[in-house]
């Protein structure tokens, strides 16, 4: 305590004093020893009463006034360079007594002169004359440091480093002889830190002795702290990540795929910043692997909950959708087989045309269901060519406009004006144009107009228009247009279709990492807009 008190007075409690400080009838007396420490530290005491009343003064600078009440000392305090530290001192007198210790801070003074007259936008000290001399008489240096931490300017810092770390600038504050101080610059994220290293004024080879003389107790007892924090650090990196993960290992067994966590849920493993906890580091490869081990159950449950979520789903809608159509066909040949009556020709070609047609929408049904089935699993191969999509579409609707079912309806094919490729698969592809133009055709009277129109934006996404000027859709119908509806029950017209040609054009465009809006107006047409990722080549002629 002598040792530390005698470098810096600040850190005295309150017993340091009892003995070197004296108060009989409002006269104060200082122990030698305290006013060597003060003096040595270029710092002053004085000692108030409760009331405000200075009864003892030692290395003072100036006249020091009888009596300093709050608006004296604010300033006194808070406005000046100077370190201040009280201490409320013990004894048997009539009123309590203040003692309070003031030390120049050399720095500060210096900072307080010159942080106005920098030239912070280019970058420079711009030093006055006052400030040089006051550095030189202080033995400081001063430095301008960037927010990287390296050091743009400097003065009288040939032996201070040329960058810092944030854990530097923060032990500068710390140093126990030079007295620092530092000033951040909000605007610019500059600083300045300011130094000053003046002869050490106590004598350092007196508080080396001193403690030297309790070395071989402080020795015996740091040894024996050392070996029980040994033992304890010994048992915490070894023991505590094997118990953690053997609990880990058995969650796995149990189906819990998750990385273990504390009571706020949060991870055992990282610390604040993501990174592995220090006492986890020497299994960081095992830890790795049970990671990786642990994301590819999770994963594959996940995978099995889908698969059999779908699967459900796609057995629940053959039983539902193939009903109707069973029944029909069920019906027809009961009829035909029937001893009861005899059909004549032209009835049993009704019966087994609509026999047909019952068995060629079941087959349909059976595709779509079982597209819809891999598309929502991931598991429809793609095939993916580079394409021109001009020539693309322009083929798919010579088809339409070639097939005389369409002959009372009109198309228009507006073409890009430069040749856009597009990786895509020709298969599925074709079975988007084809769903969407043939739902055009079919869902509006003779006389609709169908244009089908090719654009871009930016040069990176193509949009294709499909438009007609029909009967448009209900918002009703239009908010209900991609789910999975399966119209089994409705296969009295002819060609229905089987209600999931929306839900499965939908996720054929997603699986071409695209998108499909719709519009429409009851009485007016509907507009569909796919948009798709594409590389563009402009057309040579």
């Amino acid at each position: 305590m002598d040792s530390e008190v005698t470098k810096d007075l600040s850190k005295a409690d309150t017993l340091f004093f009892t003995s070197k400080v004296s108060i009989k009838e409002d006269e104060v007396t200082f122990d030698e020893k305290l006013k060597k420490i003060a003096k040595n530290q270029n710092g002053q005491l004085l000692v108030l009463t409760e009331k405000g009343d200075v009864v003892g003064s030692y290395n003072t600078t100036e006249q020091v006034p009888k009596h300093l009440d709050k608006s004296d000392l604010i300033p006194m305090i808070l406005e000046t360079s100077d370190e201040y530290s009280y201490w409320k001192l013990d004894g048997e007198y009539a009123q309590t007594h203040f003692l309070l210790f003031g030390k120049r801070n050399a720095g500060k003074e210096i900072l307080n002169e010159m942080k106005s007259k920098v030239d912070w936008e280019n970058q420079q000290l711009n030093l006055s004359d006052v400030t040089l001399r006051k550095v030189k008489e202080e033995n400081g240096w001063i430095q301008l440091i960037d927010p990287t931490g390296q050091v743009i300017d400097e003065y009288g810092a040939k032996e201070r480093p040329n960058s810092y770390s944030i854990q530097d600038l923060v032990t500068l504050s710390r140093d126990e002889h030079p007295s620092t101080a530092a000033y951040f610059d909000q605007e610019t994220k500059q600083s300045i830190v300011i130094g000053t290293q003046a002869n050490s004024p106590f004598n350092i080879e007196e508080g080396l002795n001193k403690t030297i003389s309790h070395s071989l107790f402080i020795t015996f007892i740091l040894l024996f702290l050392l070996l029980l924090l040994g033992t304890f650090w010994y048992a915490r990196k070894f023991g505590v990540p094997l118990i953690m993960m053997m609990k880990w290992i058995n969650n796995l067994g149990k189906g819990v795929y998750e990385q273990p966590t504390d009571l706020h849920q949060h991870s055992v493993l990282l610390n604040k910043k993501g990174k592995l906890k220090k006492k986890y580091r020497l299994y960081k490869d095992f830890i790795r692997t049970l990671i990786q081990l642990t994301e590819t159950l999770k994963k594959n449950e996940s995978e099995r909950v889908k698969m059999t979520q779908t699967r459900e789903e796609w057995i629940s809608g053959i039983s539902h959708d193939l009903k109707t159509p069973l029944s029909s066909v069920a019906g027809y040949s009961q009829m035909l087989e029937s001893e009861n009556y005899s059909w004549n020709e032209k009835e049993t070609r009704e019966f087994a045309k609509v026999i047909s047609e019952k068995s060629s929408y079941m087959m349909e049904l059976l595709e779509d269901l079982t597209l819809t089935y891999r598309l929502r699993n991931q598991a429809l191969p793609i095939a993916i060519e580079k394409m021109d999509l001009n020539e693309f579409i322009r083929r798919t609707i010579i088809h339409f406009i070639n097939d005389p079912a369409n002959n009372e309806m009109e198309f228009i094919f507006q073409p890009f004006r430069e040749t856009i490729f597009a990786f895509i698969d020709p298969k599925w592809f074709q079975r988007i144009i084809d769903n969407l133009v043939a739902n055009a055709i079919k869902y509006n009277p003779s006389g609709t107009v169908i244009t089908v129109s090719i654009s871009l934006i930016e040069q990176h996404l193509a949009i294709i228009k499909i438009e007609d000027n029909g009967m448009g859709m209900s918002s009703e119908t239009l908010d209900k247009l991609f789910q999975r509806y399966y119209r089994g029950t409705n296969t009295s017209e002819t060609g229905s279709g089987t209600g999931l040609g929306m839900a499965i054009t939908k996720q054929l465009v997603q699986l071409h990492n695209g998108s499909i809006q719709v519009k429409s107006t009851l009485g007016k047409g509907t507009t569909i807009r796919i948009i798709l990722p594409i590389n563009t080549e402009q057309s040579k002629e």
